[in-house]
């Protein structure tokens, strides 16, 4: 969700106790398939409705926490909610942020890693413990409904919601929303997708036009929510702010309707973002369902143009005359309880008074961040004999921690996707972290990097030095057997960065208290060994990496982040992320070579080159390739074969081996390479897996690739279609993997 105004275990291998904790509580509910009991059961609902009580259905009363004079029942403080109709034992619907974990405060929610780390596990089955982890809290705190499940692919890095996303690729950001989703709803708590569609910056979002050709959209964005819809099945489809192609996302018929609900099938609830409705007739004909926030009342309502109300008396009126079908509404209605009957909620709904377990949270939260973090850069030092990581705690006699904050502990995202520091907030300054659009600071949780490394070598002698002063920061790690220095580069919703480049106090004063790339430069010029530690939602730039040893990519690593990392650093966990997102050398690398504040057309230009497939058809060497990731052992590919079933859906089979002395995780990659002439880049992945291997042991992996993944779209037809011709598939450890084995087979045509 978006809110426009605010008050302020084995190496490597997933412990078995994580999956104890957040076991699922029932079987996914589907509510978008066809069911003649539900069906019926809705339909009896709505004959007995009046025309109030299905306009009552259909939108928000407003943010609880933000209404004025708002009738509200006890303890709901929430995003939204809609009030049931006793009568019919149609139970309030009451909704959460929940992109990385329950946002309400004074809830004692679980903070999880920020959602591109997830993205970096590439393994759907930790999406859905996410999913179950978030749906169990809501349910917990008497919420049915999560406002999470964010999907806009990372086509402008420096979009300051990255980090809520899943990065630059359809089909990893469409299968691990699609998981997420699963794992919500399979405890009775509505999943919502978003933010539909072509979303991919915050400068200008709620006035921004995203021009953009069709067969763009639906290979690119429109094709990662498609996967994600027909796989994941949501009850709720989040509309965006924007406008695309001259029409706002919520009241436009080619994406709500033509595509959404005719072509793929969605027969779940189409709702706004949080003030993004802007019309009743317009809206409701084009396919939206529910309006939020609703009627926020007050002061609020009548001084912000984007809380104006449009789906209460006017939606009612509109029906009166005829200008909304009555038809429309009943579907509407309809929507909404289909999905609350399909997912259990109306039979169950969630009650309030609940108490998190959080201990069954930190479990959960520890495990996933174990599996996100990304390997990047792992040597000898000039005067060693083995890679600088893992670090062998009996053989370290000194060490420095740099910067960060890493005494106090790890950071989050900014704006709605936040959740409460609910043991306070590990870093209390306010003068550096702020959000200046939404107001607020950034949050940092309280789990230290620093003391979770003290507890790994206990021996040792460590320092730590904030970092202000990089000249001592320098002297004392000269002499220190390793350097650890924590950089971070924050990001919030409602603001882009204006630079991939780690923050100063000259460029981004809001966001820094020393220059940290001249502390990196400084500290790596004295340094025998330095490992920099990134906490970071977008990529950044490092003009020092030639002169560091180890680079670990941690993210937004959530309440367990600062043991986390330590448990990688020191090799109790080998690490298996890989990047779900392209590092480009410098800003001028990417696509779009500014953000432009006074554009309101974002053109893209692009076409289908969006991340990774930029860098390859331009010949752009990147700083660390999509999919990339390092591991404390190494993998060998062979074997390779590929057969079609003569419906062109493909499978491919490999052997992998774990040739280290390491139990670890590779994630095995497919990418195809499309026949020549057909204005393709110049592959596209189509398939992964990820397998955890023991010292030695090799496994045969097959990845099944269904036709639709190897299809384009024909604009004339405006349809899928498979291409004739030779077809090559690439199989390796990154999308650019520069032995990665590659066969090829060929296709017929054909529509599918």
């Amino acid at each position: 969700m978006n809110i426009v105004l605010r008050h302020t275990a084995l190496a490597g291998i997933c412990p078995f106790v994580v999956f104890l904790a957040s076991c699922a509580s029932g079987s996914h509910s589907d509510p978008t398939s066809s069911n003649a009991d539900v069906d019926a059961r809705v339909s009896a609902l709505v004959s007995q409705m009046t025309l109030d009580e299905k306009v009552q259905l259909v939108h928000g009363n407003g943010v609880p926490a933000q209404r004025i004079g708002g009738p509200f029942p006890p303890g709901v403080n929430g995003e939204s909610y809609i009030p049931g109709i006793p009568r019919l034992g149609i139970p309030p619907i009451e909704s959460a942020d929940g992109p990385a974990g329950v946002t309400v405060k004074q809830t004692n929610a679980t903070a999880l890693p920020a959602p591109v780390a997830l993205a970096a596990s590439w393994d759907p089955k930790v999406a859905a413990l996410y999913g179950g982890r978030i749906a169990m809290e809501l349910r917990t705190l008497g919420f049915a409904e999560s406002l999470s499940g964010g999907i806009n692919l990372t086509r402008e890095p420096r979009n300051g919601r990255t980090f809520e996303y899943m990065g630059e690729d359809p089909l990893l950001s469409g299968r691990m929303v699609a998981s997420l989703t699963k794992g919500i709803q399979s405890h009775k708590v509505i999943g919502t997708i978003k933010h539909y569609a072509l979303n991919d910056q915050e400068t200008n979002r709620i006035k921004s036009n995203s021009v953009v050709d069709e067969r763009t959209m639906r290979e690119t964005e429109l094709l990662a929510f498609e996967i994600a819809v027909k796989e994941g099945k949501p009850g709720n489809v989040m509309c965006s702010y924007n406008l695309v192609n001259g029409t706002y996302a919520c009241e436009n018929p080619y994406l709500l309707t033509t595509v959404l609900k005719n072509e793929w099938g969605f027969v779940g609830v189409v709702q706004s973002d949080w003030g993004a409705t802007h019309s009743t007739v317009n809206a409701a004909n084009a396919g939206l369902d529910e309006e939020e926030p609703g009627e926020v009342g007050g002061e609020a309502e009548r001084e912000i143009p984007a809380f104006t109300p449009h789906f209460s008396s006017k939606l009612k009126e509109a029906v009166a005359t005829g200008t909304v079908p009555m038809s429309r509404l009943n579907d509407m209605v309809q929507r909404k309880l289909h999905v609350l009957i399909s997912t259990g909620i109306m039979d169950d709904p969630p009650k309030r008074g609940g108490v998190i377990d959080r201990s069954a949270g930190n479990i959960d939260a520890l495990s996933i961040a174990q599996q996100s973090f990304v390997l990047l850069k792992n040597v000898v030092p000039s005067s060693g004999q083995k890679a600088v990581l893992p670090l062998v705690s009996n053989k370290l006699s000194s060490v420095v921690v740099i910067g960060g904050h890493a005494d106090a502990g790890v950071l989050s995202g900014g704006g709605s996707a936040t959740v409460p520091a609910e043991n306070g907030n590990a870093v209390a300054n306010c003068q550096y972290y702020v959000n200046t659009a939404m107001g607020g600071c950034a949050t940092w949780y309280k789990s230290s990097p620093l003391v979770a490394i003290k507890a790994k070598a206990p021996n040792a002698a460590i320092t730590y030095y904030s970092g202000t002063d990089a000249n001592a920061a320098a002297t004392a790690a000269a002499n220190a057997d390793v350097a650890i220095v924590f950089a971070t580069q924050w990001e919030a919703e409602a603001r882009d960065l204006g630079s991939l480049s780690l923050p100063d106090t000259k460029s981004t004063p809001i966001m820094a208290e020393y220059d940290q790339n001249a502390l990196i430069s400084a500290v790596a010029a004295k340094a025998k060994r330095v490992i920099v530690v990134l906490e970071n939602g977008s990529p950044v730039l490092m003009p020092w990496l030639d002169n560091v040893q180890g680079v670990l990519e941690a993210w937004y690593p959530g309440v367990q982040g600062g043991q986390a990392i330590a448990d990688v650093l020191f090799g109790d966990v080998n690490p298996s992320g890989r990047l779900p997102m392209t590092f480009p050398q410098r800003d001028a690398d990417l696509p779009q070579r500014l953000v432009s504040h006074t554009n309101l057309n974002v053109n893209y230009d692009e076409g289908l080159l969006m991340g990774y497939r930029w860098y390859d058809a331009k010949g752009i060497k990147p700083l660390f390739p999509f999919g990339f990731g390092l591991s404390y052992t190494t993998f060998a590919y062979s074997a390779v074969t590929v057969r079609s079933d003569g419906s062109s859906n493909v499978s491919v089979h490999f052997t992998v081996k774990n040739t280290g002395t390491l139990a670890g995780a590779e994630v095995a990659q497919v990418y195809a390479m499309l026949p020549a002439g057909l204005g393709e880049p110049p592959q596209r992945l189509v398939g992964w897996s990820k397998v955890f291997l023991a010292p030695g042991q090799a496994r045969q992996i097959s990845v099944s690739i269904p036709a639709e993944r190897l299809a384009t779209w024909n604009t004339g037809k405006h349809a899928w279609q498979i291409n004739p011709g030779k077809y090559v598939l690439r199989v390796g450890g990154s999308s650019r993997d520069s032995s990665a084995l590659m066969q090829d087979i060929v296709l017929d045509s054909g529509r599918l």
